[in-house]
């Protein structure tokens, strides 16, 4: 009995955190229906919607004490506010990227976040690196460096994402708020300066909710649903299942933005990109090699001493 429940519960948190790394590969469909509004509107509505989102679930839940915490502790308060001013840069880059036709490298700047996260939790954590966890960071760094070298080309959108992406999770590491808490404050901490911009827009007229189609407007609206839901759906899964799971289904959003850059948009990409990206794809599977090992001789340790 205790088996199949446990077999339910990993089978759902697959599931779900399955379903939020499709929906943020497809999610460049979503903002190229906004390509032709200004990437810092969007980003403030973004904030809006996500944040009044975000209360919503927070009431049905009757877990607004969570939010108290930052506000009481100086320390907490200042990790919030620099992962909120990371978090706005990343979505900011992310919607520019996107509507200005750079799917393609968004894609690699996600593709580069996990070994990013392992350089910066040795450069900033001291954490040890293991021989095949340095060998994978050596061939993403020949894949940046042959996209300079052969294509001319600093992939700063990538690094930029896969940075600040990082750079989040870091914090994040260090801060006592569970996800919906955390994105709450960070939201409410950005929502000032969104909403203040989004009210200038409409005084002067050329805010896009009133001017544009009602396709348009609900789009924006909905902002606050395409952020949270798979941020919430993630939560769910990232709770359920294996962090070796989870690691390797994160590879989803970006290989889907990947294929919807190259198929359904047709962005550029040269077989000197290809290149690049298949040193980058043969780091990132040295990486998930690693870790599989690494989970497995931990379950074994664990399976002998009992």
């Amino acid at each position: 009995m205790a088996e199949a429940t446990h077999t339910s519960h990993s089978a759902r948190g697959a599931l779900t955190a399955t379903a939020s790394f499709l929906l943020w590969g497809i999610l460049p469909i979503y903002w190229k229906q906004l390509e032709t509004l200004p990437a810092i509107e969007l980003i403030c509505h973004r904030i809006t919607w996500s944040l009044l989102f975000l209360l919503a679930v927070l009431l049905h839940r009757r877990a607004f004490g969570a939010l108290r915490a930052p506000f009481t502790d100086a320390r907490l308060l200042g990790l919030t506010l620099l992962s909120s001013v990371l978090l706005a840069a990343n979505w900011t880059t992310y919607i520019w990227a996107v509507i200005n036709n750079h799917i393609i490298e968004t894609s690699l700047g996600y593709f580069l976040t996990p070994l990013c996260n392992v350089a910066l939790g040795y450069l900033l954590l001291r954490e040890r690196l293991r021989a095949l966890q340095w060998s994978a960071i050596a061939l993403a760094t020949l894949g940046v460096g042959l996209l300079f070298l052969r294509v001319n080309h600093v992939p700063w959108i990538a690094l930029a994402l896969a940075g600040t992406w990082s750079g989040y999770g870091i914090l994040k590491k260090q801060s006592a708020l569970g996800p919906l808490a955390g994105l709450t404050v960070e939201t409410m901490l950005l929502a000032p300066f969104a909403v203040a911009w989004l009210a200038w827009l409409a005084h002067t007229g050329t805010g896009a909710l009133g001017r544009v189609n009602a396709w348009h407007e609900v789009l924006l609206l909905s902002a606050g649903v395409v952020t949270s839901v798979p941020l919430l759906l993630f939560a769910d899964g990232a709770q359920r299942i294996r962090m070796t799971t989870l690691g390797l289904l994160q590879y989803l959003a970006p290989t889907v933005q990947f294929l919807i850059g190259l198929l359904l948009y047709h962005e550029a990409f040269d077989h000197h990109e290809l290149r690049a990206y298949l040193l980058i794809w043969a780091g990132l599977a040295l990486y998930s090699a690693d870790g599989f090992w690494s989970q497995r001789r931990v379950l074994l340790r664990a399976a002998g001493a009992a």
